[in-house]
């Protein structure tokens, strides 16, 4: 028998993967449960499959309304701690924090569909009764999305990090303490990027920054500047390594890594400095 408490976390990590935002994620969550509870349910077959049916579209409806990011500004995911998603089944189907940067590029639908099919291996049959829509046209929504991202991305089953993973965020904290650029710059991708969102509600030094000798600098100032007073406490967030800094026990700033497919370097660091987002993963 499932309970409400159930229903809500199996149910949360499609929402979350189409929408990105762990409040709008819980919100659509919510409002499809308790229309749920409050309706008529003579008919309905399997309950399961009708709430996830609903919460799918409900999030397509919402990611649909979502105004469109200035050109000029940073938008980056919510990220969801996923350190016990080894003990947590349904915290396994959240994406990984650098696909969901590629998602970004696509439309609500090509999203869902994208996620349906590679992070919870439905048919495009089941897909079609999901979205109430055509085989064919989910064919060509998923071929889009493709396109879009790249022609061979696949969802990976999620993983426990690797232990050299931690040995290179320890080396990396070990370096931006020392104000050490040389051994940081042999740490990081010859092409990484480094993204920082705000919001609009906090200052920031750069947005966006590419490539190691201008990356590796950046993250050496804004430790000196910024951070050296903050406790910086390792973690894991949609099954990649992250930084949590605290000032007086209270989150400020989380930094999530990508590396390299050997683990040997840095390729990706994103910073999420909005407070609303912060608050977000205080309360999950």
């Amino acid at each position: 028998m499932y309970t409400v408490n159930d229903y809500q976390a199996a149910l949360f990590p499609y929402a979350y993967n189409v929408l990105g935002s762990v409040e709008d994620a819980k919100d659509a969550v919510q409002e499809v449960y308790a229309r749920y509870v409050s309706s008529p349910r003579e008919g309905i077959a399997d309950e399961r499959n009708y709430l996830i049916k609903s919460v799918v579209n409900q999030a397509i409806n919402m990611r649909a309304k979502r105004k469109t990011v200035p050109a000029d500004s940073v938008w980056l995911p919510e990220p969801v701690a996923t350190e016990r998603a080894d003990t947590n089944l349904n915290m396994q189907d959240i994406v990984s924090y650098s696909m969901l940067l590629l998602l970004e590029q696509l439309n609500p639908r090509e999203r869902a569909v994208f996620i349906l099919k590679e992070a919870f291996a439905y048919s495009h049959e089941e897909i079609a009764e999901v979205l109430s829509s055509t085989v064919e046209n989910s064919r060509k929504l998923l071929s889009r999305a493709r396109e879009k991202i790249n022609p061979s991305a696949k969802i990976t089953q999620a993983a426990r990090p690797r232990p050299e993973s931690a040995v290179l965020l320890e080396n990396y904290i070990g370096a931006i303490r020392r104000g050490d650029t040389a051994t940081l710059e042999q740490l990081l991708s010859r092409d990484i990027t480094f993204f920082a969102d705000s919001g609009g509600k906090v200052s920031l030094v750069r947005k966006i920054c590419h490539g190691v000798a201008e990356v590796g600098p950046l993250m050496v100032y804004i430790y000196s500047k910024f951070q050296r007073n903050m406790e910086a406490v390792p973690s894991t967030f949609n099954h990649q390594p992250a930084l949590l800094y605290y000032v007086n026990g209270r989150l400020v700033v989380c930094q999530v890594f990508t590396l390299s497919e050997d683990g040997s370097h840095i390729t990706e660091i994103c910073s999420l400095l909005d407070p609303d987002k912060i608050q977000s993963m205080q309360d999950l």
